[in-house]
């Protein structure tokens, strides 16, 4: 898979429906695209979705793919997990009020289609340490000598090394 472009952009929303809102974005997309959405709130900025993306990419390259999809791949990759089941609890969406981070793969500029479903507002990327030392299980003693984000990128690399 070639990847043309990335944008990784952050919105709020309410979901009355997870399977409505991935149909809502399947609506959207063309073949050779993807859009996935995860939960903003365990996101630790741009680069951990940047490098999540960038080994997902990698590992079907290289046939090391935990996923037969490539958007679960994303999943399973930026949340550092090797089950989906876990990766989709820690990223996936849930009904009710969220945070949005939406990774757009060699797609064209769907921000005005995103913004009419959901509010755009990018400071949602903006990384709660606290927060995502709780749902990535990250001690006190880890984020001595590096940041969450930092740690994050490391396990993501691990899970290929580890492979």
């Amino acid at each position: 898979m070639i990847m043309d472009n990335l944008q990784i952009l952050g919105f709020r929303t309410t979901i009355a429906s997870v399977g409505d809102t991935l149909n809502k974005i399947n609506g959207i997309k063309k073949d050779g695209e993807i859009i996935q959405l995860l939960n903003a709130d365990a996101v630790a900025g741009t680069n951990h979705i940047t490098h999540g993306v960038n080994q997902a990419v990698l590992a079907f390259e290289r046939g090391e793919n935990l996923a037969k999809d490539i958007s679960v791949e994303i999943v399973l990759r930026c949340s550092a997990q090797r089950q989906i089941s876990k990766a989709f609890d820690v990223l996936g969406l849930k009904e009710g009020e969220m945070n949005l981070c939406a990774v757009l793969i060699n797609c064209g500029d769907y921000t005005s289609e995103l913004s009419s479903i959901f509010t755009l507002d990018e400071t949602v990327l903006d990384a709660n340490e606290e927060k995502l030392k709780e749902i990535y299980k990250i001690s006190d003693v880890e984020t001595k000598n590096m940041s969450v984000e930092d740690i994050l990128i490391d396990r993501i690399t691990k899970l290929t090394v580890d492979y």
